[in-house]
């Protein structure tokens, strides 16, 4: 890419017609955008001293251009590069949440569980890129579809406390409900469950032997892969 020396670099609209990522959008279509053509966009402008698209590789190469971990940046950090402000930090935060809840299969379609990266795909939007744990169950109906989910819990970074009461009440109040999944994200990126996971796992699956719900596995969230307790044997 070009840059044509200026006072001036704050406006993408004073740059050459070639180096503006929206004309280049317009022009060539989105795929031909590098990651921080498209995170210019979302800034707008830069400042006197620096244009939009060298701020955005500034932002990318704090993360090596990973975008997963650019979304696990929180507004107040993103402030802390020069030149974003809170409407440039929200501008890039919402985009990237855009990007997580696209991936979910809504919830609307009813979409059916005959996998773990079935549950997965339903899964990813709520657990992604959290700094804090969360839990989350899948209600699903005889014929194995999501026909709603729960938040349980919300914790630490560490860990979040599990109401197995609260799980079942919510089961037991819809009477389609035959299964359940459950869900919760580790913020660490670590896949590996730990011996509180499996043993509230195996809690919560005894429990519901004795209701006739059938707990089906529980997958663990970390950046953007999983672990499954039932693939790895472990319910």
């Amino acid at each position: 890419m070009k840059y044509h020396h200026s006072t001036k670099l704050s406006s993408i609209k004073s740059w050459a017609v070639e180096d503006r990522p929206r004309e280049k959008m317009l022009q060539r279509g989105r795929k031909h955008l590098s990651n921080a053509e498209l995170v210019a966009i979302l800034l707008g402008s830069g400042s006197v001293t620096e244009s939009a698209v060298s701020l955005a590789q500034r932002v990318l190469s704090s993360t090596n251009n990973n975008l997963n971990e650019l979304g696990k940046r929180s507004i107040e950090e993103l402030q802390n590069f020069k030149g974003i402000g809170p409407a440039k930090a929200i501008a890039i935060s919402a985009a990237l949440e855009l990007g997580i809840r696209r991936q979910a299969t809504p919830l609307i379609k009813k979409p059916k569980i005959t996998q773990s990266s079935d549950a997965y795909d339903v899964l990813v939007a709520d657990l992604m890129d959290l700094p804090h744990e969360e839990f989350v169950v899948l209600l699903l109906n005889q014929a194995n579809r999501v026909i709603d989910r729960i938040y349980i819990s919300v914790g630490g970074v560490a860990g979040t406390v599990v109401d197995v009461k609260k799980i079942f009440r919510a089961a037991l109040a819809n009477p389609l409900v035959a299964s359940i999944i459950l869900g919760h994200n580790h913020p660490s990126d670590n896949l590996n469950p730990s011996k509180a996971d499996i043993a509230i796992t195996k809690k919560i699956k005894e429990a519901g032997q004795y209701l006739d719900i059938s707990v089906l596995d529980h997958l663990i969230i970390a950046g953007n892969t999983y672990t499954s307790l039932a693939d790895e044997g472990l319910m």
